[in-house]
């Protein structure tokens, strides 16, 4: 449960039933905190939505109250209660960390009326990485909803091709496709603005980054749904991904790519090694072999694999060997490029190594 600390003790936040406090981010995710908590025990959380907007909501402490701001056109991710403002009472102040599909992330404070959650004024305080330099050639991304394996549903975001100096390319020519696979593997994709990103846009690729049956955002259930599946439903999701644009005519299917770092490394590999549908790959600090990881990684995610696998060492190495890319090595035909550091501790560069040498 949630509790504030008054300064002589601890009181219980009292959450209803059904009660949404947003999925911005996962709980794993070190410094992230998109909830906060009044001295008086009033709840502040942010509910971003696919769509890169926040709306700001205020629980009171016995759960009785709830007030939701009018949406502000940023994502946010973090946030704190202000400084309280002794002159007007109405007024209350939330520092957070925001950013948007065309601004580098910045902190702000946004000052609102307490009673009807309406925004008085929004601050820039400070900004990371400065500037976008162009702001004609950034890729806007659109949020896609696509049909995938079992009769479920998968989402996205699609960026095309946006150059301020280029118009297109040869007369019917469609542009080649990047697809991304996040970690986690229940992080999630982002609409903000991502140089990574805007580097390929800006050169004629399309790009889409996935948000696979696992990934935060969509609720408990779309998280939940790629346990003891892992390896299957984050692959079928990948390729869906790329045959439903290339079904709506967005991209050249001759042309398609993808790339994903740590558990995205081990969906490209497994994406490149069980389908078709992939030119070629980029793995970024990848997995090849599960059972490896299992013994090799830290501690935090030491049984981690149970569950996304849904076995357990040694009992069913057989399923760990089955959902391992490194055993399927004879059907991966297209060109694969590997980067892992030499000290990492998460994911191992053994795996790189492996799968080098099994290639």
């Amino acid at each position: 449960g949630l509790y504030a600390w008054n300064g002589r003790e601890a009181c219980t936040v009292t959450l209803k039933e059904g009660v949404d406090l947003g999925d911005p981010a996962p709980g794993w995710k070190l410094g992230q905190r998109c909830y906060d908590i009044a001295p008086d025990g009033t709840l502040l959380f942010a509910r971003p939505d696919a769509n890169g907007a926040t709306r700001l909501v205020w629980l009171s402490s016995d759960g009785e109250k709830q007030i939701e701001s009018d949406e502000l056109p940023l994502y946010i991710s973090n946030v704190r209660v202000g400084p309280s403002s002794n002159d007007d009472d109405d007024r209350s102040s939330v520092l957070f960390l925001g950013s948007s599909p065309d601004n580098l992330s910045w902190v702000g404070l946004v000052t609102f009326n307490k009673a009807t959650g309406k925004p008085f004024q929004v601050t820039r305080l400070s900004s990371f990485l400065g500037t976008v330099p162009d702001r004609h050639s950034i890729s806007k991304p659109q949020i896609i909803e696509f049909p995938t394996t079992d009769q479920a549903k998968a989402y996205g975001y699609y960026y095309p091709p946006q150059n301020s100096l280029f118009c297109g390319g040869l007369k019917n020519e469609l542009p080649p496709l990047l697809v991304k696979s996040h970690g986690g593997p229940t992080a999630a994709a982002q609409s903000s603005f991502s140089p990574k990103i805007q580097f390929w846009t800006s050169r004629g690729f399309a790009v889409v980054d996935v948000d696979y049956r696992g990934s935060t955002g969509y609720g408990t259930d779309y998280r939940h749904a790629l346990r003891s599946k892992w390896g299957i439903y984050d692959v079928d999701d990948v390729c869906a991904a790329a045959l439903y644009l290339i079904e709506k005519g967005l991209v050249d299917p001759q042309r398609i790519a993808i790339s994903g770092g740590s558990a995205g490394g081990y969906t490209v590999l497994g994406a490149l090694a069980w389908k078709s549908i992939f030119k070629a790959g980029c793995c970024q600090y990848g997995i090849g072999d599960l059972r490896i990881l299992a013994r090799e990684t830290h501690k935090f995610e030491s049984q981690y694999l149970d569950r996304l696998v849904g076995g357990v060492l040694p009992k069913d190495e057989a399923l760990f060997k089955e959902r391992a890319p490194i055993e399927s090595v004879d059907q991966l035909d297209c060109p694969v490029l590997f980067l892992h550091g030499e000290e990492d501790k998460i994911v191992p560069p053994s795996q790189a190594v492996l799968m080098h040498s099994a290639l």
